[in-house]
């Protein structure tokens, strides 16, 4: 009990801290051009305006992972499992995460043997979108993410590989960074604004799905895989991923 209690006090704790970041920020900026309107010049006014919405979509994207983080230990978080088509939701996918980091290129190799499959869309767009921002977020300008899917070798999964050239992970922090709040300290990552929390609700999304995720990282080039089962409703429930 007395765990519980702390974990949850850990949890507030963190939660204040990291809305309290942008909230001042936004806070700051708004006071500053209210307070001084007429003697900004036109370039600091755009600058200004800049980290206001920069600040404001962190503070979206937190209170979204938020509610995710809630709703992933929550009974009520259903999922609909529907025939999917994964090609085209990759792309689109890619095409929303280009569009935010348009010095980086993004390359999909999608495998012609790979079938449609029983899943739930927006959840698989879910974890699409946090592997391959995260893929872009910390890597370096103008360098490529790949993104390749494929089958086993079994056939019984889909494997969904997010490939980057960034920071690199240490193997020990393998399993550090699927936790709340987990961030690798490196020079690059202290430039990256983060929660922390989106590979914490990627791992619990796949989880839920019957699937897995693992990661490799060599020489600075990190690969996050992702294995989910083919098959129908109920082949779907009982897949182990055992690759």
């Amino acid at each position: 009990m007395e765990k519980t209690e702390q974990n949850y006090e850990d949890f507030i704790s963190t939660v204040s801290h990291e809305l309290r970041t942008p909230l001042t920020s936004i806070r700051g900026f708004s006071q500053t051009m209210l307070q001084s309107w007429d003697k900004i010049d036109d370039e600091s006014k755009k600058k200004f305006l800049k980290i206001i919405e920069e600040q404001s979509n962190r503070l979206i994207s937190l209170v979204e992972n938020m509610l995710s983080v809630t709703k992933l230990q929550s009974a009520k978080d259903n999922f609909v499992y529907k025939e999917t088509n994964l090609k085209p939701l990759i792309e689109q996918t890619i095409s929303i995460v280009k569009n935010q980091y348009k010095t980086h290129k993004f390359e999909l190799n999608f495998n012609k043997s790979v079938p449609p499959i029983f899943t739930d869309k927006d959840k698989f767009q879910q974890i699409m979108t946090n592997l391959i921002e995260n893929a872009a977020k910390y890597s370096n300008d103008n360098t490529t993410v790949y993104i390749t899917v494929s089958l086993t070798d079994s056939a019984q999964h889909v494997s969904l590989k997010v490939t980057d050239t960034g920071v690199g992970i240490d193997e020990k922090d393998y399993e550090k960074i699927f936790t709340k709040f987990s961030r690798i300290d490196s020079p690059l990552t202290r430039k990256v604004q983060g929660s922390g929390l989106g590979l914490y609700i990627t791992k619990n999304i796949v989880e839920k799905m019957n699937g897995c995720i693992s990661v490799k990282s060599e020489n600075k080039t990190t690969t996050f895989e992702v294995l989910l089962p083919i098959g129908n409703v109920e082949d779907y429930a009982r897949a182990k991923c055992s690759q």
